[in-house]
């Protein structure tokens, strides 16, 4: 009775052992998990916000073209950057019926009144039709896809060089009177994508 008393009790204590270890092993686990969660969080929220910055950055430059600079680069291909980088809440307000009549509104104008319709309201007119017709394979696919983002990438990569090579060389890029804020623009373009390419493989 003695030794089979004491081999249950034995038997009872490595269970209980081994449930600890297991508990242990899970809290563990947990543990990583939760530290992985986080971290993969923190990554989208960064995604995000330069998402938001990289939209605005190209608007700016958008804004830019029209104005003081004078470049040759083909910067109508800040168009489709917007209309992949541009954050889902605002795509979703352009595409349902605000950007319907921001559209029917621009075609009237340009159809009946090209005289008064201003040639700075080309692109984003353009950009505003791009978003309302997109089929849905482009703006809730592709768009949403890594390779919506290796397309912003390589719209950056592209202006980036124009830019470098019509301002005169890197340097010029960089102390040139106006060529600092459309460098810094460009560069900020490039980060979004980069970022979000960073994040997908992470």
């Amino acid at each position: 009775m003695g030794k089979k008393s004491y081999l249950a009790m034995r038997t009872e204590q490595q269970a209980s052992d081994l449930l600890a270890s297991d508990f242990k092993d899970v809290i563990f686990a947990a543990k990583k998990l939760a530290g992985h969660a986080m971290k993969l969080g923190s990554l989208g929220l960064g995604t995000t916000i330069l998402e938001w910055i990289a939209s605005f950055a190209a608007i700016y430059l958008l804004i830019l073209d029209r104005t003081n600079w004078k470049t040759n680069i083909l910067t109508a291909l800040l168009i489709p950057y917007i209309f992949f980088s541009l954050p889902s809440l605002l795509f979703n307000i352009l595409s349902g019926q605000v950007g319907k009549w921001i559209a029917f509104v621009a075609v009237v104008l340009r159809l009946f009144f090209p005289r008064r319709f201003p040639d700075w309201l080309e692109l984003p007119g353009a950009l505003i039709l791009l978003i309302v017709v997109a089929p849905s394979l482009f703006s809730s696919t592709i768009r949403n896809d890594w390779i919506g983002v290796v397309i912003c990438l390589a719209i950056a990569c592209y202006l980036l060089q124009e830019h470098i090579r019509a301002s005169g060389g890197f340097r010029n890029s960089f102390t040139r009177a106006n060529g600092i804020s459309n460098t810094a623009g460009i560069v900020v373009l490039l980060v979004y994508p980069a970022w979000a390419l960073v994040t997908d493989i992470l």
